[in-house]
């Protein structure tokens, strides 16, 4: 029989965010890797959530911190990058109150009066709004070293809408961070609109991994999780061997950066945020 391994008792700690439109399943993946639970009840995430799950990759016993955020939603704006929704902003009427950015909910609604006070009203919440964005998303990425950006292969526009992620993805992480694209909903064959060519194309394009699964049905959602960890534990490694450590012989909570920026992995005491 295996020796007992309480909770905290780990040699690694790997961080990894779900990130993705809304709707697209990412906290259905998350339950279902980490408590092999599904919800057939829909609704998004508010702020920041995390769950943790222990695997063992190669002898080493890795725990994933795993952040799943509204896709991302906080406190009343669907976070895509800033630049999509200028654009969104650019091209709205000034006759209505907002309500959503390309089908993302905004739940600070802004009530129009007549022209010059919607401009108003807008250019002071949307400035208050794009920081509370700039704090998340800083929050949110920060020390990750792996990542899950997920899709509904039902509908096309969250496929689409994957290359903004990577973007942002890359921007606020390390070069070194492992990616893996995941086309989730697969077992609603019938309604497929994105093919498993085209993001199979995109993921070698980009360079990273890819998969599709279904929360529903737990299909693949192990391999991905999995798949990811098992990745990140072979950079870390290798990094350590080039900066002639021992892997075998890290001590534990040691600090192990993977690039050039913040410590991304093996962190005993990791913190959490929450909006």
């Amino acid at each position: 029989m295996a020796a007992y391994r309480a909770d905290d008792d780990y040699d690694y700690l790997f961080k990894v965010v779900l990130i993705g439109d809304s709707g697209v399943g990412k906290s259905n993946l998350l339950s279902r890797f980490t408590r092999n639970e599904f919800s057939l009840e829909s609704k998004s995430t508010i702020g920041v959530e995390f769950a943790t799950r222990s695997i063992r990759v190669d002898d080493k016993v890795v725990k994933a911190q795993i952040w799943d955020t509204a896709g991302q939603e906080s406190e009343g704006i669907s976070i895509l990058p800033v630049s999509v929704l200028m654009n969104d902003l650019s091209s709205k009427t000034r006759k209505a109150s907002l309500h959503t950015f390309r089908g993302h909910v905004f739940y600070s609604v802004l009530t129009v009066y007549d022209a010059g006070g919607w401009e108003k009203s807008c250019l002071i919440s949307c400035f208050l709004l794009f920081q509370r964005y700039r704090a998340i998303t800083s929050a949110y990425y920060r020390g990750a070293v792996g990542a899950l950006l997920v899709y509904d292969v039902t509908r096309h526009v969250t496929f689409e809408n994957v290359e903004r992620w990577l973007k942002e993805l890359r921007g606020h992480t390390d070069s070194n961070i492992v990616i893996m694209l995941v086309g989730n909903k697969a077992d609603l064959r019938h309604l497929r609109a994105v093919s498993t060519d085209d993001a199979k194309a995109f993921a070698e394009r980009e360079n990273t991994f890819f998969m599709e699964t279904s929360a529903l049905e737990s299909m693949n959602v192990e391999n991905a999780f999995t798949e990811v960890l098992t990745q990140i534990h072979h950079v870390v490694s290798r990094k350590a061997l080039e900066v002639g450590d021992d892997p075998a012989a890290l001590p534990k909570g040691r600090t192990i950066n993977v690039g050039s920026k913040d410590d991304v992995s093996a962190v005993k005491n990791a913190g959490c945020c929450s909006a």
